[in-house]
């Protein structure tokens, strides 16, 4: 199982706020998607929710209790999830929302952070990480309408 956790987050892990982005950077987007292209992503209802549509070129897998449009695979635990991730040898993009990322943070080997240097009011948020964990790697640094942030690579150390 190869599981890549993507988000943007603020300096207080900020994510988002009423089932919106907090920050859309241009930059930040194409980031985005040229690293979830032609990728399994999974997310939560609430995350698909926010999205205007299906994400082109990407095949959608959703972890909820709900019954969800035939085109969009479905599991009703994370459980399950695993269970199916488990059989692949591909990487698969966690795209959010909150306790997604919360629950598959442990079984995760990547992180694709957008560090943002700003804080906003949010009402969800990332999990906090034990660096001592992970390796990092500054991929880049950006500044867009005069805020810094970088996109940050996570290794997790092999134990």
């Amino acid at each position: 199982m190869h599981l890549t956790i993507i988000a943007a987050i603020g300096k207080n892990n900020e994510l988002g706020y009423n089932n919106d982005l907090i920050w859309k950077f241009n930059e930040d987007m194409e980031f985005f998607k040229s690293n979830t292209m032609n990728k399994k992503i999974v997310m939560g209802r609430k995350t698909l929710e926010s999205l205007p549509k299906l994400l082109d070129g990407r095949t959608h897998l959703v972890i909820t209790r709900r019954n969800l449009d035939d085109k969009i695979l479905t599991f009703n635990s994370i459980d399950s999830f695993l269970e199916y991730a488990d059989k692949l040898d591909e990487e698969i993009m966690v795209i959010g929302g909150e306790s997604i990322y919360r629950e598959l943070l442990p079984y995760s080997d990547k992180l694709l952070l957008t560090e943002i240097d700003a804080s906003s009011e949010a009402d969800v948020y990332f999990p906090n990480i034990k660096e001592d964990e992970w390796t990092k790697k500054i991929l880049s640094d950006h500044e867009e309408d005069n805020i810094k942030y970088k996109h940050v690579l996570y290794k997790k150390k092999q134990s």
